[in-house]
């Protein structure tokens, strides 16, 4: 009998598969672990665009977490989407309650847009409440400027950021570099003292959809594995520039990231 690591993914559902829960459970059997989901939300969606969100009410939300805990247990949490203060205490009430030290924290709350997609109150009970609990946040730049308040426009910014990021109780802080549009994508892991850069040149592609969801559950997969956080940053890393190096065509829009690189 094989026991391999299981990993849960808390998050909201992308009926376009390519983001969201689809892409946390296709990253999770890409590295080879059990993937468990705990869906909080639903949307209507394909690589055009988003047409509707339904959030599930937080009593299910916590009917689904105790469910798969009580049988299957989890060896990593990873969160995406929590779509209102609500469903977050709920989370963070399972979390603690279970004592779950390995915590993957993924900071959905601002759109590809730019739009904000969580409230101040909700914000602020990340700080609070969430990220305290976490092994590791994933923030991009707009959701770390969002939580930290300083705005980043160079590499003194990153470091700001990840020393305020840092401070609010995480073990590790890793700011996705994406947005700044270098030559270069580089993201920056913080351990409270030391500051590592991951970097890749950029690729040129418009198959870029699922890419944060698609990174942290990869950190969340790799953790589970064994490796240690600079290793599972690494390998998630070169997983997800690969994945878009070989982009496929399933939509008009804006296409998922090839999650199953690896056999093409």
């Amino acid at each position: 009998m094989i026991d391999i690591p299981k990993v849960m993914t808390i998050a909201g559902s992308d009926s376009g598969g390519g983001a969201g829960i689809q892409a946390d459970l296709k990253t999770f059997a890409a590295f080879g672990v059990f993937g468990t989901s705990v869906i909080t939300a639903v949307t209507s969606q394909n690589t055009l665009g988003v047409f509707d969100v339904l959030e599930i009410p937080a009593k299910n939300v916590d009917s689904q977490i105790k469910a798969v805990l009580k049988d299957i247990g989890a060896d990593f949490v990873k969160t995406g989407m929590l779509s209102n203060s609500e469903i977050l205490r709920i989370v963070v009430k399972n979390i603690k309650e279970n004592n779950i030290k390995n915590l993957v924290v993924d900071p959905v709350m601002v759109a590809s847009s730019g739009d904000r997609l969580l409230n101040d109150q909700a914000v602020d009970d990340y700080r609070k409440f969430l990220i305290p609990l976490s092994k590791i946040i994933t923030p991009n730049i707009p959701e770390a400027e969002t939580l930290s308040g300083v705005k980043i426009k160079n590499f003194e910014d990153i470091k700001i950021n990840s020393k305020i990021l840092f401070q609010m109780g995480c073990e590790y802080v890793l700011i996705k570099g994406g947005h700044l549009n270098e030559e270069y994508s580089i993201d920056y892991l913080y351990d409270g003292k030391n500051l590592l850069e991951f970097s890749e040149r950029r690729i040129k592609t418009n198959n870029i959809h699922g890419t944060g969801c698609t990174l942290s559950s990869a950190i969340a997969a790799s953790l589970s594995l064994g490796l240690n956080m600079e290793e599972a940053v690494e390998k998630s890393k070169n997983y997800i520039s690969e994945a878009l190096k070989k982009p496929f065509k399933v939509g008009k829009g804006n296409n998922p990231v090839n999650h199953f690189h690896s056999y093409w």
